[in-house]
């Protein structure tokens, strides 16, 4: 287990920003040996194609900060950003392919969505050295991750006594918080987090989740909803939160603390090269060497 923030814990402005000006860089088809080409040399080529197009959503933050950073950095290329969700993307793409005439030059969007643009063989290659420290599941051949979710207990202080706080993970089987946890219905991550990760062992997942479950765990679908009925007082306790949903609410004085020992991260988003884009040279353009940062702003 790991989760948030810790330094791979929220990533995202910074991290994004480092994705459409750093990672959406390297020749696909550059042989992992060769010399990288300059960045001053793939602008100038950037440049005669005027344009990158990419397919991925991002919220209004993003585009309020990214966006404008990319053309600054790099003049005379502009991006064309196509903003739904990741099905309908991958949908227009497939439909574009099969017409003849791809637009689009770059695609963001979850693991699954990869995985099927791949199988497909929509992607082109995508090398990137300065993902050289990334963990083997956060990249492949054709994507690399552009931000996690992580996923953890916080409680509200209104309700929770100090010293009372749950303290790890089967802390909540305790009968005590009975008719006083939330979660969130779809995050399976979290058994196999604990599965794979902390116990190594699928049936002591299986049988800490059952005795979570024994304490009636109230369900709501979508994570911010979730973290506002915790400062609200719904209840007091939510164990699948979103780490990233804390500070930010904290700042403005919400009565919630996380629990900062333990959680459970999973990739949330990557980014890969469209195969035979019409702006190679401009989807390539890379190498700002920011580091990865949170996406809580995002």
């Amino acid at each position: 287990m790991t989760r948030h923030n810790v330094p791979l814990s929220c990533f995202g402005l910074g991290l994004v920003l480092y994705i459409f000006v750093s990672i959406l860089a390297l020749p696909a088809a550059l042989a992992a040996s060769a010399p990288a080409e300059s960045l001053d040399s793939l602008h100038e080529k950037a440049k005669k194609e005027g344009k990158v197009t990419i397919y991925a959503a991002l919220s209004s933050r993003s585009m309020e900060v990214i966006l404008p950073a990319f053309m600054k950095r790099f003049p005379g290329v502009t991006i064309d950003h196509i903003d739904a969700t990741a099905d309908q993307l991958l949908a227009r793409i497939v439909s574009e392919v099969r017409g003849g005439r791809l637009f689009g030059d770059v695609f963001g969007g979850a693991l699954p969505y990869m995985a099927q643009a791949s199988d497909q063989k929509l992607l082109a290659p995508l090398t990137v050295p300065e993902a050289a420290a990334y963990p083997a599941q956060m990249k492949s051949d054709f994507w690399i991750a552009t931000d996690t979710q992580f996923y953890i207990a916080g409680w509200n202080t209104n309700l929770v006594k100090k010293g009372d706080e749950p303290k790890n993970f089967e802390d909540l089987a305790n009968p005590k918080w009975k008719d006083s946890l939330m979660g969130e219905p779809r995050d399976f991550q979290m058994l196999i987090g604990l599965a794979k990760r902390k116990y190594n062992n699928d049936e002591k997942a299986i049988d800490l989740m059952k005795r979570i479950a024994a304490n009636q765990v109230e369900f709501h679908k979508g994570h911010s909803q979730l973290v506002e009925f915790l400062v609200a007082g719904q209840r007091p306790v939510c164990f699948t939160c979103y780490a990233h949903h804390f500070p930010p609410r904290m700042k403005k004085g919400a009565p919630i603390q996380p629990l900062l020992t333990e959680g459970v991260g999973e990739v949330g988003g990557a980014v890969s090269i469209l195969r035979g884009g019409p702006h190679p040279n401009a989807s390539m353009l890379r190498r700002a060497k920011l580091p990865l940062t949170p996406t809580s702003s995002l």
